[in-house]
């Protein structure tokens, strides 16, 4: 018996490292195929094939693993008391490779939409709706899939399908349990779908969100990425967008109309502004020619408040553009009218005449 023992340890160790090598041989002529077709997809005029060679590079190498798997333990692993559980490491081998495959999929398809739109050109705004659209139905169908895939799996078990049936009996206690728990986390994810539905942000949407200036970056079932103008990221849960107050710039278009203010003496003529600020418009891209305007909004005791309206095709060419009519008019007034500044004027009845002061 010890004899039987030891021989069919030893028959199972060479043929596990003969299976191991298998594998391996395996990895390296899949690599050399993998490489071989993207040589020739490479050649090809489209990207929609290199997209596809380079999603399913890893599940097809796992498909072909359990395959292999499959027909190893079947031939060689049958007689073992082990088989029953190399099956059942065989289903869930299975049940994840295709899970993996079925994102793929998504993912193809999230992709082969995207290259449907083009989110380069100006009027860019239906072309972000449906990026958002096709994003969060990514995210919404992944987590389907997964959270299939795991059911199954835990079915595949004996004590989880009893702890299911046992589940059941007291489904409505439970229900309401889990209901409380993930009262958040629900209301999170329904707070993403709205958000892809009625769209209040859409992707590369241009915000005002607690006090910074920046643009929508990414959009989760869960959370917003906005990039900050500064290169940060603000990450706000997505509910945030439904809850509170927030400035979207290019809700509907990303056309905007900026101000400068310039704070000058009453003996100031806003008639100059008037008469050179269309020749520094003259040649600047960033003016969509639009809207150009100059009043005087306010006074006070000191200064008078002029206000000039500016408009661009979108808010960053509007801010370069009033960065920069903000430095030529500050160097018009400098050079014309150096005493038009605001200032502080002080009277005094004090007669310094020597003449009059007199001598101690």
């Amino acid at each position: 018996m010890n004899q039987n023992f030891t021989n069919e340890t030893i028959n199972l160790i060479i043929e596990s490292f003969s299976f191991i090598a298998l594998l391996v041989v395996v990895f390296f002529v899949y690599k050399y195929l993998f490489l071989f077709f993207k040589q020739r997809v490479f050649k090809t005029p489209g990207k929609l094939d290199d997209y596809i060679l380079e999603l399913f590079k890893i599940p097809a190498l796992w498909v072909i693993y359990w395959v292999l798997l499959k027909l190893f333990t079947h031939i060689f692993l049958s007689n073992l008391s082990l088989f029953p559980y190399l099956l059942h490491i065989n289903e869930l081998l299975l049940i994840f490779v295709l899970t993996w495959i079925a994102i793929k999929f998504v993912k193809l398809g999230s992709l082969y939409l995207q290259s449907k739109l083009d989110i380069t050109v100006t009027d860019n705004l239906n072309a972000r709706k449906r990026l958002t659209q096709v994003n969060v139905f990514m995210g919404i169908a992944n987590s389907i899939i997964i959270t299939v895939a795991l059911a199954i799996a835990l079915l595949t078990f004996e004590a989880a399908r009893t702890i299911g049936v046992s589940l059941l009996t007291s489904a409505g206690v439970i229900g309401i349990i889990v209901g409380f728990a993930a009262q958040k986390s629900i209301g999170m994810i329904l707070a993403g779908i709205q958000i892809a539905i009625t769209q209040p942000i859409t992707l590369e949407d241009v915000v005002i969100v607690e006090g910074e200036w920046g643009r929508i970056e990414e959009i989760t079932l869960t959370y917003v990425v906005v990039k900050i103008w500064d290169e940060r990221r603000l990450i706000l849960p997505v509910n945030w967008f439904l809850e509170k107050p927030f400035q979207n710039w290019t809700r509907s278009n990303a056309a905007i109309t900026g101000t400068i203010f310039l704070y000058v003496d009453y003996n100031f003529p806003v008639e100059s502004i008037r008469t050179v600020l269309p020749e520094m418009l003259k040649g600047n891209s960033d003016w969509d020619r639009r809207t150009v305007n100059v009043q005087v909004t306010n006074a006070t005791e000191r200064f008078k408040e002029m206000r000039v309206l500016l408009s661009s095709s979108d808010s960053s060419k509007n801010w370069d553009l009033r960065t920069a009519i903000r430095e030529q008019l500050i160097d018009f007034i400098n050079d014309n009218y150096p005493d038009s500044f605001a200032k502080i004027r002080i009277e005094t009845n004090i007669d310094l005449n020597p003449t009059t002061l007199e001598k101690p």
